[in-house]
């Protein structure tokens, strides 16, 4: 087997899309031993991108001798900034049929059966959820009713919504911050590792000077560098911009974080779009910000999309690369001409309203209260835009982390 060059995985030439037309992104063949019957078998490498799933390497096995076949997938890209944790659902048959892409470092559990697959006991694999737990129990009841749950602290895991663009009630995401356990398993960093940190107290030179860090393009994983700003936006408040450019591939993205605390009151906007005007008001969507489009029965979650400072034209985009352009499921084996035809129709919608000929309300839900959108008439009132506030619920504190902070007393 050759030796991929250090530039080359760097640069990320080495993995390519999947396309039945280049010859070039054939799977790579090698013999090699059977474990079941020790004689010589088969197994196929191909190194491919995945939108949404970035650089995988998928290997097949089969022996010719005793048939027996096996398949694997492993992510080749980075470890995710946060780890995952996917809670299903499982009310009918068909939901065992949804398609699982679950990294070995990835823990399945089903509190019902008091059942728990650990990470690393399991290679990384593309199934559906029925596959996933043929693995591990046999026999296995398909309309069992049960809670399957998976978390991945990598962050590279990922479980089929069915019923994309629309949300999928049966399926929660959650993205969280690893422990240094966690971190130490994963191999970022050693278990007794302490972080320095230099607490910087001059606020002025922080707002008047742009920090560079050094990181890693979340596309080709070729070294690039992320400018982080604090930045203040009139008639809101301070945020934090963080760029990241990449020279190898020219993959640019923004990323916006609140700069001040959780608000008291969540925030619910609502704008009337009337005219292609309005496609360039600014736009701060914060991390915590769920998007809906009453008119498609379109609702976006707070986790899908990350923190932005874009325009609501640049949002509508977004929206529409991530539920049609790099679904993984649109193509493939793992595409039906019904779920591509309604993403397509979906996509126009978008073009649309985009375009100003469809009569819509985009609503921005912001249970922190840290998502902006430009009234254009400030400082008078705007006609065509409603800003409420809002006390939060039980479950959008739990969200957010605030029913366990203590701020006052806490040293009792």
């Amino acid at each position: 087997m050759s030796v991929i060059a250090e530039e080359n995985v760097r640069g990320g030439s080495v993995f390519k899309e999947i396309n039945a037309d280049d010859e070039d992104s054939q799977p790579t063949e090698i013999e090699s031993l059977c474990m079941n019957c020790y004689q010589n078998g088969m197994t196929r490498i191909l190194l491919t991108k995945i939108p949404f799933f970035k650089e995988v390497i998928v290997s097949s096995f089969t022996c010719p001798n005793c048939s027996w076949s096996n398949t694997e997938i492993q992510s080749a890209g980075r470890i995710q900034d946060q780890g995952i944790t996917y809670t299903l659902n499982v009310k009918s048959k068909q939901d065992m049929n949804r398609e699982v892409v679950k990294a070995d470092s990835a823990t399945t559990r089903i509190p019902e059966l008091d059942f728990e697959i650990p990470p690393y006991t399991q290679k990384g694999s593309l199934s559906t959820i029925e596959g996933l737990l043929d693995r591990a129990v046999a026999g296995l009841e398909q309309d069992q009713p049960l809670r399957n749950v998976i978390d991945d602290p990598s962050g590279n895991s990922f479980v089929e919504n069915p019923f994309a663009p629309q949300k999928d009630e049966a399926l929660s995401v959650c993205n969280y911050t690893r422990t240094p356990q966690q971190d130490a398993q994963l191999g970022i960093k050693a278990e007794d590792e302490e972080e320095e940190e230099k607490p910087i107290n001059d606020i002025d030179s922080m707002r008047n000077e742009v920090l560079t860090f050094n990181t890693n393009c979340p596309e080709c994983n070729a070294p690039a560098s992320t400018n982080m700003k604090l930045v203040q936006i009139p008639h809101f408040k301070e945020v934090i911009i963080m760029a990241t450019n990449c020279d190898d591939c020219g993959h640019r993205t923004n990323e916006v974080k609140s700069g001040g605390a959780t608000e008291e009151l969540g925030t619910k906007i609502t704008l009337h779009l009337t005219d292609v005007s309005d496609m360039s008001r600014d736009l701060l969507k914060s991390e915590t910000c769920s998007i809906l489009i009453p008119e498609l029965e379109f609702e976006l979650g707070m986790a899908a999309v990350g923190g932005k400072f874009t325009t609501l034209e640049g949002l509508l985009k977004d929206i529409k690369d991530l539920i049609v352009s790099k679904n993984p499921f649109t193509c493939g084996d793992s595409s039906t001409s019904d779920r591509t035809e309604k993403l397509k129709l979906f996509g126009q919608k978008i073009d649309k309203i985009m375009a100003g000929d469809m009569d819509v309300h985009v609503v921005l839900d912001d249970p922190a209260g840290n998502s902006y959108l430009q009234n254009v008439y400030a400082p008078d009132p705007d006609p065509e835009m409603t800003t409420e506030k809002y006390t939060r619920t039980f479950e959008q504190n739990e969200d957010l982390g605030l029913n366990d902070m203590k701020t006052e007393g806490y040293q009792q």
